[in-house]
């Protein structure tokens, strides 16, 4: 390994294990399926969490909040006895930047239907998954089986879930990487209750910032942040470690957040300064 595939190892390792402890969960969207105990409970409050994580943390979980008080004590029990017509009501005037209350609304009536037909989403997941035997093409399924279930209700656009993007239309599907990480992950905040899905399995849930810090350790050279992209990212990530390349997700988030990386000046850098120009 190069000196600066070692520093720069050395830099997430630090991080890892700075972060990924319940000390520092709390102010995560994982606190959401954090508080049940059922699986498909966590698998539900996982998949609304994570679909919300963008923009302004503060923002997304004051939305969250009111979204988990209407599921109440089970998600699962709530998606089980939902009707549309009937229940809409309560999520009315919820919405988030770029998604609508429309938006929100086909999401919660999509794991509705995935509950009533398939049991739970981890069966709906692994249909796909066990079918292609890799993530992209798995999470493709997963979200095409989902999108035919609002096909012939009254919703503006009834073939696509804006909140659930697809990654054969070339979007790096962030939250949903961020949601497998939760469920397949066996260490640390992460619930390993998709055990049926390897770790070295998983995609890192790339971003703007995620991808912005990973150009300046070198991790990634494609420009844009897309499926590809993340995909580069993670098999350098797998040279620090093959069965978990994803443990770092936390780390390279923290990067930003703790001022290490510098991203609106990149000359004035500490990252650069420790990796590259003391190389």
């Amino acid at each position: 390994m190069l000196i600066i595939d070692k520093k720069v190892k050395s830099l997430l390792d630090e991080l890892y294990f700075k972060y990924n402890n319940f000390e520092y969960y709390k102010n995560d969207p994982i606190i959401f399926p954090h508080k049940y105990s059922d699986e498909r409970d966590i698998e539900v409050a996982g998949l609304i969490a994570s679909s919300f994580a963008y923009g302004k943390l503060g923002s997304f979980m004051v939305v969250l909040d009111k979204i988990f008080k209407i599921l109440g004590k089970s998600p699962t029990a709530f998606l089980e006895n939902f009707n549309l017509k009937r229940d809409k009501v309560l999520f009315t005037g919820i919405k988030y930047r770029y998604n609508s209350n429309e938006d929100v609304l086909m999401l919660i009536y999509s794991l509705s239907e995935c509950i009533k037909r398939w049991g739970s989403i981890k069966k709906l997941f692994l249909e796909g998954f066990n079918r292609f035997h890799n993530i992209k093409d798995g999470l493709s399924f997963f979200v095409r089986e989902l999108e035919t279930f609002i096909q012939g209700e009254k919703f503006t656009n009834p073939y696509e879930i804006k909140m659930l993007p697809n990654p054969e239309r070339g979007s790096a599907c962030k939250r949903l990487n961020l949601f497998l990480r939760w469920m397949v992950r066996d260490r640390d905040i992460d619930f390993g209750i998709w055990k049926e899905v390897g770790k070295e399995n998983l995609i890192i849930p790339l971003d703007t910032h995620v991808g912005k810090i990973s150009r300046c350790l070198g991790l990634l050279k494609k420009n844009s942040n897309d499926w590809l992209a993340a995909s580069e990212l993670t098999n350098s990530l797998k040279k620090f470690d093959p069965y978990d390349p994803v443990k770092y997700d936390f780390a390279l988030c923290h990067i930003g957040i703790d001022g290490i990386c510098n991203r609106n000046r990149c000359n004035n850098c500490k990252i650069r300064y420790q990796i590259f120009e003391k190389s």
